[in-house]
């Protein structure tokens, strides 16, 4: 087997054992830093056309030292699984910076500064993983963005299926043990991806795990594209992916019941990384890594849990005391249903005898 193939057979394992940790925000942590315009830019953009700050996928090849000593950290406060800083990483969003020819090399570098990190604190006892970041871009296929046109689409499925197929690629070829499908407000952008990589999986002959997760985008319940938890589980169950599960959304106090209907539902590993509370009105996140971890650890214990960190707003601290509050206590089991059938469009639909 593979030294790849052996990290996927001990990821499958030590999920077996105990609930794994993902790890907290980049976001947060990059802004910490407050990088400027110069800093984004570094010596091979210095002259491009149009402003980079803000552009945070990039510093993989601006700025790669900080970004794997962000990596680092994360692993250091108790991370299993450190994410590839490849959320925006794809043609359509980094159209915005003009930047679509660098996709490829900062997918590559995303993965592979991950992988650095990862195998740095991996220990015989202690493996460490790296998970391949698809974000949802910042275009949805479902909605359309003209409220005089609503058949207009400002993306097609294809366009999302290339793009990802692309990002994909390098964050394979850069490391990745896993990829993440995250932070889906819209389905058919994340049923985009999932055809990408099983294409991908086909040509390169090798398959990695797969964890997809929404974000809920009200206290409806609800994905921005309409669907319950349910719906969205059912959705993409096709995939058979290693785990489904929320991310952002809420904080952790609102986000528990969503995260509880996945887990009555799903035969998979269910994963959860909320925000650190809701954001103020300056948009900073107060949530203390107590509080985080308190609902966390609760949710724990409640066997609702086989994978846990966080997104917007955690930091190292964060992760140290989401890690600490789930030690010891057993992953999610899954409980067995009775072979149906089920559809989803908005609402789940269960076609019983």
């Amino acid at each position: 087997m593979s030294e790849r193939g052996d990290r996927i057979a001990a990821l499958k394992a030590k999920a077996t054992e105990r609930i794994l940790v993902l790890d907290g925000a980049m976001g947060t942590m990059i802004q910490a830093h407050n990088l400027d315009e110069a800093g984004f830019r570094g010596e091979r953009f210095a002259n491009h056309a149009c402003d980079l700050k803000g552009d945070n996928d990039l510093l993989v090849l601006t700025q790669p030292a900080l970004i794997e000593t962000i990596h680092r950290d994360f692993l250091a406060a108790g991370a299993d699984i450190v994410t590839a800083n490849s959320f925006n990483t794809s043609s359509i969003s980094q159209a915005d910076y003009k930047l679509e020819a660098s996709v490829a090399d900062m997918a590559h570098e995303a993965a592979r500064l991950a992988r650095v990190a990862a195998d740095a604190l991996t220990t015989a006892a202690r493996p460490r993983f790296v998970a391949g970041a698809l974000g949802p871009t910042n275009k949805t296929c479902s909605i359309s963005p003209d409220v005089s046109s609503p058949g207009f689409r400002a993306v097609t499925f294809d366009d999302l299926r290339l793009s990802y197929r692309e990002v994909a690629s390098g964050l394979i070829e850069g490391g990745s043990d896993l990829i993440i499908i995250e932070t889906v407000f819209d389905t058919l952008n994340a049923k985009a991806a999932l055809f990408a990589l099983e294409e991908l999986f086909d040509d390169m002959a090798l398959r990695l795990p797969i964890i997809v997760s929404a974000t809920i985008s009200d206290r409806s319940g609800r994905t921005l594209s309409g669907q319950t938890p349910e719906a969205f589980y059912i959705s993409v169950a096709h995939a058979a992916p290693f785990a489904v599960g929320l991310n952002c959304s809420l904080g952790a106090d609102q986000l528990r019941p969503y995260v509880a209907a996945l887990s009555g539902i799903a035969d998979c590993l269910i994963s959860a990384y909320p925000n650190a509370g809701l954001p103020d009105a300056l948009g900073e996140y107060r949530e203390t890594p107590e509080e985080t971890a308190a609902h966390l650890g609760e949710w724990a214990r409640a066997g609702l849990l086989n994978l846990v960190g966080g997104c917007c707003g955690t930091t190292p601290a964060h992760i140290r005391a989401i890690a600490d509050a789930v030690e010891g206590v057993a992953p999610r089991r899954a409980a067995p249903h009775e072979p149906r059938l089920w559809l989803s469009g908005l609402e789940p639909l269960e076609v019983r005898p």
